[in-house]
């Protein structure tokens, strides 16, 4: 039995088709011989997505306004991958294998047909530009490995295209075989499970799917991020389908996806208060939209909080800070003036680096998220580099979260009516991160996800 890492996962080469591995926190079990498709093909195996917008050119539109066909173009993953992650493996060759696994996900042709890595840079426009392109989910046959995770799928190039419909007609381009993986969420699962070299899983968005309420109801990813719509003409050729699937693929950068997610209400525990007199707002935050936790994914850069502020009668503002739960590792939920993300020192060759702001938000705010930690115990947004995993204080499916704010008013508080407004903001990164590697500002900036007020009365 021989032992390889690939793109940060265990693959063991075995004599026999099927084996049981504990990792930690789940079950790993490979299904078959995993194969190692890295550097395997090449490009001119595959088409372009250009090629099927020909035939397709309605889901083609929808591709290409997706993340899906920004997933190696798009400037923080390029930044993320070309200024940390390259870097940091040049600095630390033990890296190499699961930096360039990051390929695996973000450009799958790149990752199988690339004689190179890191691959092109995105301005040099070279086919692994496509991204998660047709042929990257068309050609894909399977999972490997049980659960999927780290680019598992099982792709092999050529004019057969597997789908999840049986077509009308025959295509005159290529050979369609239906495979009922697609209606899978193993089949996301490929991409949005990720274990790094310290076995940490960096991202779970699947698992967190399995785990929840709707696995047990068969809703899956596809119903909320692929909906049935229609009447749509997938191709030319055939007929509109009134059940089509539409490839929108819409998620975190999408602000429609995002604003919604978590319902939220404010209500105080008195309605008539005198200055100097505390008054206890409770805010409940109930996640009825989505099938994972909130925020998923890239959670090392995510930053979802919630911020109450006061009003009174003269328009004088006042911040309310969270009480304190008492549960261990609580400070990195509710922000502060820290330092953090330290271990960008080495990728960046900064040895005397001091970090950035952790939060980048005002103090005293709840905040959603679960923190990564470096191999020396420091906060990192580098999934390649995080050995352990914080509390994980996210909001899953169907959960409810009741943060309270105890607020003593304040003696100069004007009479009259006070409004009291919780607000659950959302940002894909933090900013402080954001501005020091100089990321584009859509990729900081503040998203509204909900909002609610309440009334107390002031008296004189």
């Amino acid at each position: 039995m021989k032992r390889k890492i690939i793109g940060g996962k265990i693959v063991l080469i075995l004599s026999f088709v099927s084996i049981i591995l504990l990792f930690t926190g789940f079950t790993v079990k490979m299904i078959s011989v995993q194969e190692d498709l890295k550097s395997r093909y090449s490009y001119k195996d595959f088409e372009s997505a250009k090629k099927c917008r020909s035939c397709h050119p309605g889901i083609y539109e929808q591709w290409s306004q997706a993340m899906m066909s920004q997933a190696y173009t798009h400037h923080w993953d390029e930044i993320e991958y070309f200024d940390l992650a390259v870097p940091h493996a040049a600095a630390k060759p033990d890296l190499k294998e699961p930096v360039d696994g990051c390929n695996g996900c973000h450009t799958p042709l790149g990752f199988m047909a690339g004689k190179q890595f890191p691959p092109p840079r995105p301005s040099e426009k070279s086919m692994a530009n496509e991204s998660v392109s047709c042929e990257v989910c068309h050609l894909t046959q399977s999972a490997q490995t049980d659960p999927p995770f780290n680019f598992s799928y099982l792709i092999k190039p050529g004019m057969t295209k597997f789908a999840l419909r049986t077509p009308a007609v025959e295509s005159p381009a290529h050979k369609i075989v239906t495979n009922d993986f697609f209606s899978t969420t193993e089949f996301c699962g490929n991409c949005h499970n990720e274990k790094n070299p310290f076995g940490v899983w960096v991202k779970s968005t699947q698992l967190e799917w399995k785990e929840g309420p709707y696995a047990k109801e068969n809703v899956k990813c596809q119903d909320c991020h692929m909906p049935k719509g229609g009447p749509y003409l997938n191709a030319l050729m055939t007929k509109p389908y009134n059940d089509s699937r539409l490839h929108l693929f819409h998620g975190a950068h999408d602000p429609g996806k995002v604003r919604g997610t978590i319902e939220l209400r404010i209500e105080p525990d008195i309605r008539e208060a005198e200055p100097g007199e505390n008054i206890v707002f409770s805010v409940a935050l109930f996640n009825q939209k989505t099938g994972h936790k909130f925020p998923t994914g890239s959670v090392e850069d995510r930053i979802a909080w919630l911020l109450v502020e006061a009003t009174d009668a003269k328009g004088n503002k006042y911040h309310l800070n969270v009480d304190k739960k008492g549960f261990e590792g609580e400070e990195y939920t509710i922000s502060g003036d820290y330092l953090a993300y330290q271990d960008m020192s080495v990728p960046l060759g900064q040895p005397d680096f001091k970090g950035v702001q952790r939060d980048g938000i005002p103090a005293g705010n709840r905040i959603f998220r679960m923190p990564y930690f470096d191999p020396e115990g420091r906060m990192t947004i580098m999934q390649w580099n995080t050995a352990k995993l914080g509390p994980d204080y996210r909001i899953g499916p169907r959960e409810t979260k009741v943060e309270k704010f105890t607020f003593r008013l304040p003696y100069n508080t004007a009479p009259g009516e006070m409004k009291v407004t919780a607000t659950l903001n959302y940002q894909l990164l933090v900013k402080p991160v954001a501005d020091y590697l100089k990321v584009p500002e859509d990729e900081s900036e503040i998203k509204l996800v909900n909002q609610h007020s309440t009334f107390v009365q002031v008296l004189p």
